[in-house]
């Protein structure tokens, strides 16, 4: 069920700004997130620094940047923007993510992209599914934040089986080879953009695709960093 025009997507309370999607005192409390590694958004010690994993082995981005863990209520709304065709709730969803990065660059001097991509799904199920919710995220994000996207600048060539039916190790030999880049990225700072980062394979085979390519820097934004 969608939510009533003007009413908050989490409390169902009636909005200042009807845009928002989400409340003010619902989007502070999705801010409470614990200390997270700047590079691979999983827990760290230290606030801003980056974890013993990503000191021994660094993933193929520079920074990843997330609103919350994927837990309840935002992975509920993810999980209904996904599955249940609740697009509507895509500009609200994004607003939470450019407000992390936002925050972030204000803290960390992040430095501002030039270029924007979304995670592409292949075309079969793109068809079934009647959208690519990375892309209407991605959509969103350029225009909140004054960044170029162009959504045919990736595209999936193989189908391969469901992601998160996967394990870690078959999700990499899933994704092996399964993107091809159509335009050109040499010397640009790219972001990335997903709904959920899982293992993060799928983001490091389009961010190793990007770097091959040339491009200067890679950033990975996404809703939800699982735990």
């Amino acid at each position: 069920m969608l939510t009533v025009p003007g009413l908050c997507w989490l409390c169902h309370l009636p909005l200042r700004l009807a845009h928002w999607g989400i409340c003010s005192c619902c989007t502070a409390s999705l801010s409470i997130t614990p200390s997270r590694c700047p590079r691979c958004g999983l827990p760290a010690a230290g606030r801003g620094r980056e974890c013993g994993r990503c000191l021994q082995h660094p993933p193929p981005w520079e920074r990843l940047v997330c609103v919350s863990d994927y837990a309840a209520p935002l992975s509920q709304l993810v999980h209904r923007l996904k599955f249940s065709g609740a697009t509507a709730v895509a500009p609200a969803l994004a607003r939470l993510l450019t407000l992390q990065v936002l925050a972030q660059r204000r803290a960390t001097g992040l430095p501002p992209p030039e270029f924007m991509v979304s995670v592409p799904l292949h075309r079969l199920r793109a068809w079934q599914r009647g959208y690519n919710q990375s892309h209407l995220l991605a959509r969103c994000l350029s225009q909140q934040l004054g960044c170029r996207y162009e959504a045919a600048a990736l595209t999936r060539l193989r189908r391969g089986a469901v992601q998160h039916h996967l394990s870690a190790r078959l999700r990499k030999s899933n994704l092996k080879n399964a993107f091809r880049l159509e335009l050109p990225v040499a010397g640009r700072h790219m972001v990335i953009v997903d709904d959920v980062v899982t293992t993060g394979s799928t983001v490091a085979e389009i961010a190793r695709l990007l770097k091959r390519n040339g491009a200067a820097t890679v950033q990975v934004w996404c809703l939800c960093r699982t735990l």
